[in-house]
């Protein structure tokens, strides 16, 4: 899952927002037949920071523009999501607007029968998101709308790289190896990784992926949940050379990717590494783990470099983004009408604000105030194929089998043949 990237996800908020959700959750959108009156219940990632309160802003502001509509804001811990959602999609009572990462996750729901289908709902609005919203389609319908967009990259401090002596952002993964001794040579951790949270660790080895593999060979694989094709293998046996060089920080299996500032993002920020590997989400992570005010200024940004003899293309992106579906029992058009309000330009400006991530609507761009945000709408936008992260394109057991088996290797054990047959095994259960 992408989500626990953002600075609007805080674990110590988790024991409060799961309660919440247990003893708030009503669902199913229920309507007075008297007054015609409905509340939609919303369980939402945001259980803190900004996010958290442009959500409230715009459930307030939409009752306010619809007073027989009341939105219900029940912010969950984001992992809770993969425990909490299954059962209630299985049960009577779902709640009627819930977080969405589309993909192989969102297919993986739809079967139960309580997605809404908002095909028609959405049809005169829909084409303003643009074709990103077709990640949230399940065989042409859909089922989710999303409300920001994400590009993984490397985010770097410009001075470190000075003090080393590197002029420009390597291009090549030779260039980041050479970057990476003369950043050690000044005594300066090149890379800072958060393999404690595990979820960093598939961001190398799919990026590899992607450079390594044809695109026709990365949408055969994702729809196939299939990793058979040689350049799987050969992705995990050049991230293993890769990490022979000793990169990333001593201990890094043990550095949380977000929490503190002795986090992965923590060391970017307080100057103690180079750069890290992470989404657009990371300057607003960084943030608030350091006292540098400067640190905006000193944030740069750049792809992921090509690899000498790799069949992808090096303008391919890593990325994905967070969403919304509405379930069936959620009275209509109110809960679609909400969707089309949270991707409305007003909102999507705040949300831009906030520091989670691209705009879904394009209209909303001119909210990015980073430089370096800027560049990688640009680069997204002109990336000739977006790749939605593998653990979100495949089913939701794959997905996860496929991560966990990315953390065994980057912990020492397993060998690149394991990683494809986690997949394998995973998708014949």
């Amino acid at each position: 899952m992408r989500s626990p990237r953002k600075p609007a996800v805080v674990a110590m908020a988790a024991a409060a927002a799961l309660a919440l959700a247990a003893c708030g959750s009503s669902g199913g959108g229920k309507a007075s037949s008297s007054s015609g009156k409905v509340t939609l219940t919303w369980w939402t990632n945001a259980t803190a920071g900004q996010l958290k309160t442009v959500w409230q802003q715009a459930a307030t502001a939409f009752h306010a523009a619809h007073p027989n509509v009341t939105i219900q804001v029940e912010p969950l811990q984001n992992e809770a999501f993969t425990t909490k959602v299954p059962p209630a999609l299985a049960s009577s009572n779902p709640p009627d607007i819930y977080q969405q990462w589309g993909g192989g996750q969102e297919a993986t729901q739809v079967p139960s029968g309580k997605v809404a289908d908002l095909t028609r709902l959405s049809s005169g609005w829909i084409g303003e998101v643009g074709s990103s919203a077709q990640a949230w389609q399940v065989n042409g319908k859909q089922y989710g709308v999303p409300y920001d967009l994400h590009t993984v990259g490397f985010w770097y401090r410009k001075d470190l790289f000075a003090r080393a002596g590197i002029t420009t952002p390597p291009t090549t993964l030779a260039e980041l190896q050479t970057d990476d001794a003369k950043l050690k040579a000044a005594h300066i951790v090149p890379i800072a990784i958060g393999s404690k949270d595990k979820w960093p660790d598939a961001f190398w080895w799919e990026y590899f992926a992607l450079r390594l593999c044809p695109t026709a060979t990365l949408k055969a694989a994702m729809k196939g949940v299939n990793l058979s094709a040689p350049c799987f293998t050969q992705a995990g046996n050049q991230l293993k050379s890769f990490m022979t060089t000793k990169p990333f920080q001593a201990g890094f299996l043990g550095t949380p990717a977000q929490v503190g500032a002795g986090s992965s993002a923590g060391m970017v920020a307080n100057g103690k590494a180079a750069m890290e590997l992470q989404g657009d989400w990371d300057p607003g992570v960084m943030a608030p783990l350091t006292s540098d005010k400067k640190l905006n200024s000193e944030l740069g940004w750049f792809p992921f470099p090509a690899i000498s003899g790799g069949a992808g293309s090096p303008a391919t992106t890593l990325g994905g983004g967070d969403g919304f579906s509405c379930t069936t029992p959620a009275t209509e058009p109110a809960c679609a009408q909400f969707l089309q309000y949270i991707d409305s330009t007003s909102v999507q400006k705040k949300v831009v604000a906030a520091n989670v991530g691209l705009p879904a609507n394009p209209a909303a761009a001119s909210a990015l105030s980073l430089p370096a945000l800027k560049q990688v709408l640009t680069y997204n936008h002109a990336a000739p194929y977006v790749q939605t992260y593998f653990d979100i394109a495949f089913p939701t057991s794959v997905g996860q089998a496929l991560d966990a088996a990315i953390a065994t290797y980057f912990a020492g054990q397993g060998s690149p043949q394991s990683v494809i047959t986690a997949v394998s095994q995973a998708r014949n259960q």
